[in-house]
């Protein structure tokens, strides 16, 4: 008997649901079309604010070539331009000055290879602040007020502009190099 009452049981609910052999139509009125989603916006890439430049700075780079004690000096240098935030970060390594060397101020000057140029975006790096140590130091400094255009000409054109250091003995420059993209 449980097993008949069962069979009826599945019987409704396989006709109620269009259980096998019922077919049923829904249905339509005439001119209605089928609901459809819009698609998606591919999501947009957010745009780059940070640019990167590397320098392998170099005595004999400079115009002219540093001679004497200070020849030996050189150092590798990274400027990461943030046009978001109107920054220019020097990151720097200055190697092999001899013991005696002071190193007083950095920048970026605009310039080709060979060619002095004037100064377009200072390190504020400032007489006094650095110490070296057995003629080498390592430093990061940021200049929070970089001006867009100049900015905007570098990230465009690095390599119209180069990255120089000045010591006490070389006021006009004891390391220097091009911009390169990194």
């Amino acid at each position: 008997m449980k097993r008949f009452a069962f069979a009826i049981a599945a019987t409704i609910a396989l006709a109620a649901c269009g259980g096998a052999g019922t077919t049923t139509a829904s249905p339509t009125t005439a001119g209605t079309t089928a609901a459809t989603t819009a698609p998606t916006a591919a999501p947009t890439a957010a745009p780059v604010t940070v640019f990167t430049f590397k320098a392998d700075l170099k005595s004999n780079e400079e115009n002219p070539p540093i001679t004497g004690a200070e020849a030996t000096c050189a150092g590798t240098g990274t400027l990461t331009l943030d046009t978001a935030a109107k920054s220019a970060k020097f990151d720097v390594s200055i190697t092999g000055c001899p013991a005696s060397a002071v190193i007083n101020i950095g920048h970026i000057h605009k310039g080709a290879k060979g060619v002095n140029g004037g100064v377009v975006i200072d390190s504020t790096l400032k007489a006094g602040d650095l110490k070296l140590t057995a003629g080498a130091v390592t430093f990061s400094k940021t200049n929070p007020a970089a001006d867009p255009a100049v900015v905007a000409d570098v990230i465009a054109n690095p390599a119209s502009y180069y990255m120089n250091f000045h010591s006490a003995v070389n006021g006009g420059g004891v390391i220097r190099a091009q911009l390169v993209k990194g």
